[in-house]
């Protein structure tokens, strides 16, 4: 592979665009305000139809924040962070192992769908450290890109643009990208659903603050609470069917983010009628902990007796 250090975020999302038109296989990587100097050239890329890689460690904000961890991204990775109607998969990865796979998982989404595939994680996961099987695992799959720009000798040439003047293109473009994102929605789900076979509260989580949740499910067992946990692997397509399968039989649902409450929009649409959600959220600055989230359970089902 080739590595290029950019001079600018800017630069560096238009590298990545410029790369992927000609067929090769591109990813950039940055934080914060460097992911929203990038958003312009990921809504051309979507518009485009053109594979990448982008991974946001995300950190505290809004504005210029600090390097301290946050799930303050949520909105803008999951609902189309640029101009325009689009949308990117994403994915949050709770480990380092998760990282690496999900990385190659990512190029094949991109180059499966022919659109941006984002990577959200945060400064905790940034920095850890942690054993990494790298010889088992699955390869990526290689497609055959026959739209890419690599010369037209032979052939008619390739044509790549998001500028559609002529109003019924455009409608038609539009949907055509829409359908495309309801394929997604249908097929890519990832989640994991642990522990809520017999649960009476389902915690849900992503990323870095599910890692920590996973410690007060456990506490909780130990005290005698039956809880369970939900963690979307994908956050675009978002694990709505799932969450609603489940809060047909458990009625209790805490999610838990590093941030004010994002997330929890998504389950609020997700659940079935008379399912009593929570929120509990630490936005930036301190990492959350796992006896905080445990009295937020307790907390919780307290509630439930009371009833």
């Amino acid at each position: 592979g080739t590595f290029l250090q950019a001079e600018s975020e800017i630069a560096a999302i238009n590298m990545v665009l410029g790369a992927s038109a000609a067929g090769a296989r591109a990813m950039t990587s940055s934080s914060g305000p460097g992911i929203s100097l990038k958003q312009e050239g990921i809504s051309y890329m979507a518009s485009d139809e053109l594979p990448a890689l982008i991974v946001n460690i995300s950190r505290t904000g809004p504005g210029l924040g600090g390097i301290a961890a946050s799930q303050g991204d949520y909105f803008q990775a999951t609902k189309g962070g640029g101009h325009g109607d689009y949308r990117t998969i994403v994915l949050a990865p709770y480990s380092v192992q998760e990282m690496y796979d999900l990385t190659i998982k990512g190029f094949d989404l991109a180059d499966k769908y022919r659109m941006p595939v984002m990577i959200l994680a945060d400064s905790v996961l940034g920095q850890m450290k942690e054993p990494v099987a790298i010889g088992s695992r699955k390869k990526s799959t290689a497609i055959k890109k026959d739209w890419a720009l690599t010369g037209c000798e032979g052939r008619r040439p390739h044509v790549i643009k998001s500028l559609y003047l002529d109003g019924d293109k455009s409608i038609e473009h539009n949907w055509k990208l829409a359908k495309k994102y309801q394929k997604i929605q249908k097929n890519e789900v990832m989640c994991e659903i642990k522990d809520c076979i017999d649960a009476d509260l389902i915690l849900i989580a992503f990323g870095s603050a599910a890692r920590i949740a996973k410690t007060s499910i456990e506490m909780a067992r130990e005290k005698g609470i039956k809880a369970g946990m939900l963690r979307p692997i994908t956050l675009f397509p978002f694990p709505n069917q799932q969450i609603k399968d489940l809060s047909k039989d458990i009625r209790n649902i805490l999610v838990v983010e590093q941030n004010t409450g994002q997330m929890v929009e998504d389950v609020l649409i997700s659940v079935s009628e008379n399912t009593r959600v929570t929120f509990y959220g630490k936005p930036t600055g301190n990492v959350l902990e796992a006896e905080e989230i445990f009295w937020q359970i307790e907390k919780c089902m307290n509630k439930i007796k009371t009833k």
